[in-house]
């Protein structure tokens, strides 16, 4: 699966995708990451990409004719499955979007600043506006780096054990179970004996039932 990502920040997205589990998808292939210098596209030599707002108004706006550029570009060499701008005003994530996103091949990811992009950009280029909550960044470059991290690790052969990413939480529409491992006992509190018993229908049915109390307990909206 190949990303490409539009940003002012090539930097701050270096790191995460350079440690872990999304390395080591990268060392197998199995997943490809491309950061795009928005400023390289810029419409003068001083590097400008952002402009005042028609209509007035407290902060910038990200010009079209840098984005454009870059993005026709972009398209000129792959087609793209989906073209995803992150922003507070999009769609709210979750964990069935990152599923249906880790059957794609080709991502264009585009990281706003300011007071966010040209409306136009969005009308002629964007296929899915996604936010990651409901609060605001000062960038989408960490937006990007989650929806990287969360879909990545969804790919075949990205985990040692593929089974994993099926028992996580919003899986299933329920919060995962509490979780233990050794020793049996810490500071007097013990492993419930079910998990000890090596009887997996009952420890299946424990887990189900944990998760669900969990989920009514913590997130009712989920139910």
């Amino acid at each position: 699966m190949r990303f490409d990502i539009i940003t002012l920040m090539p930097e701050l997205l270096e790191s995460p995708f350079n440690h872990s589990i999304l390395k080591r998808a990268k060392e197998k292939g199995l997943l490809h990451v491309h950061l795009h210098q928005l400023r390289e596209y810029a419409i003068n030599k001083h590097g400008q990409v952002d402009d005042m707002q028609y209509g007035g108004g407290a902060g910038m706006v990200m010009m079209c004719e840098p984005l454009s550029n870059l993005i026709e570009k972009l398209m000129s060499e792959r087609k793209y499955d989906e073209v995803i701008y992150l922003t507070p005003d999009g769609k709210n994530y979750h964990q069935k979007i990152a599923n249906t996103l880790s059957l794609k091949e080709n991502v264009l990811l585009i990281c706003g600043h300011y007071k966010g992009i040209d409306q136009r950009i969005r009308d002629l280029y964007v296929t899915l506006e996604i936010s990651i909550g409901d609060y605001v960044l000062s960038g989408g470059e960490l937006a990007a780096a989650i929806l990287v991290d969360s879909i990545g690790r969804l790919i075949p052969g990205v985990l040692n054990d593929e089974t994993s990413a099926l028992t996580d939480s919003h899986q299933d529409g329920l919060l995962a179970p509490p979780v233990y491992t050794r020793p049996a006992e810490f500071k007097g509190l013990s492993v419930p004996d079910v998990l000890l018993s090596g009887n997996f229908k009952l420890i299946e049915e424990w887990r189900q039932d944990q998760a669900l109390k969990r989920t009514e307990d913590r997130r009712p909206d989920m139910l």
